[in-house]
């Protein structure tokens, strides 16, 4: 069973490693979907991303639990991924439960994965270190 999920990726925490361990726990192949620096850049303003789409996809290819990395530049171009990808379940942050999902009318089994902690690219990114 493969299993999928997405985002930015842009400076990986543990939080990231829980949703991907728990993600692979759920099948045989997990596939990580990761936004392009174009589509990043459009969603989180021009700061971003702070790491290029080639180095997040290779620290992402080097963690264990990950079986697959793919970029996309859109929403349309992530589904259509999903269907070639054979995607049985798409595992995404429950911030996202009541909130549109995309893929969700092409993959019925959505999982939402409690985050832990208070863990953020974003809110690292904001602050003073």
């Amino acid at each position: 069973m493969n299993i999928w999920t997405n985002g930015c990726y842009d400076i990986l925490h543990v939080g990231h490693i829980a949703l991907f361990k728990y993600a692979k726990s759920l099948g045989d192949k997990l596939i990580i979907g990761i936004d392009s620096d174009k589509r990043v850049k459009e969603l989180k303003g021009n700061g971003r991303p702070f790491n290029n789409q080639d180095d997040r996809k290779e620290m992402l290819e080097s963690i264990r639990f990950v079986d697959e990395v793919v970029i996309f530049d859109t929403k349309e171009e992530m589904c259509d991924l999903l269907l070639k990808k054979n995607i049985h379940t798409i595992v995404i942050g429950d911030d996202y439960k009541n909130r549109p999902v995309t893929g969700s009318g092409i993959i019925e089994d959505i999982v939402f994965f409690k985050k832990i902690g208070n863990y953020s690219t974003t809110n690292y990114l904001e602050s003073e270190i």
